[in-house]
């Protein structure tokens, strides 16, 4: 099996934004607790789900932030972006207005979080491809992303389609840039230390 180290365990957070009503809560409950989750109450603000899974053998603990949709709401959400490792973006493949919002959200969060380089660790999920009244063709979307260059997947909370890999995809992503600003880290400081010396005065 796996050994879990502890002292190794990496903490993400994730967070997951989009319109009103894409399934955000839906989907986070499908990956943490393989439930679907079909209540109707609008996340206010935002609530926290933990998934602990192991990715190229490095165990992370995923602190996935699952926040409100509503317009009014933006502006609290955009408080939980900080310290964000991972992004999700989402939205409804029957409603073409969530689709079409996806560009602000990804503006805000980017804005926001002021990112250490500009491939932020991102993917983008369209939901509910489970039902047969498409309004946004899966060219589209996947067209929007590729130009952006962050993965799409297609996805159903209800009928638990591609959810774990969206997540997985995204947690590997943020594992990697993590990684690296945690290696540049170290090299900086190391570099650094030769130059403390005193400097011996020759004369």
């Amino acid at each position: 099996g796996l050994s879990m180290d502890a002292s190794k365990k990496v903490d993400l957070k994730i967070i997951i934004i989009g319109a009103l009503g894409v399934g955000k809560t839906s989907l986070l409950h499908q990956y943490v607790h393989k439930t679907f989750y079909e209540d109707y109450r609008t996340t206010l603000g935002a609530s926290i789900l933990t998934k602990v899974l192991a990715v190229d053998n490095t165990p992370l603990k995923l602190q996935i932030w699952d926040t409100g949709g509503q317009e009014r709401f933006r502006s609290m959400v955009s408080t939980f972006y900080k310290g964000s490792d991972g992004c999700m973006l989402a939205f409804d493949v029957t409603d073409r207005e969530s689709f079409e919002s996806l560009d602000n959200w990804r503006d805000d969060f980017l804005e926001k979080v002021i990112p250490r380089e500009q491939d932020f660790p991102m993917v983008v999920l369209g939901n509910k491809i489970d039902i047969c009244d498409r309004q946004v063709p899966k060219e589209i979307a996947s067209a929007w992303c590729k130009e952006k260059d962050i993965p799409y997947f297609e996805v159903s909370a209800k009928n638990n389609i591609n959810v774990a890999e969206a997540f997985e995809t995204l947690a590997k992503q943020a594992l990697t840039t993590y990684k690296g600003i945690f290696e540049s880290y170290l090299t900086d400081s190391i570099k650094l230390t030769p130059n403390d010396k005193p400097k011996k005065s020759c004369c």
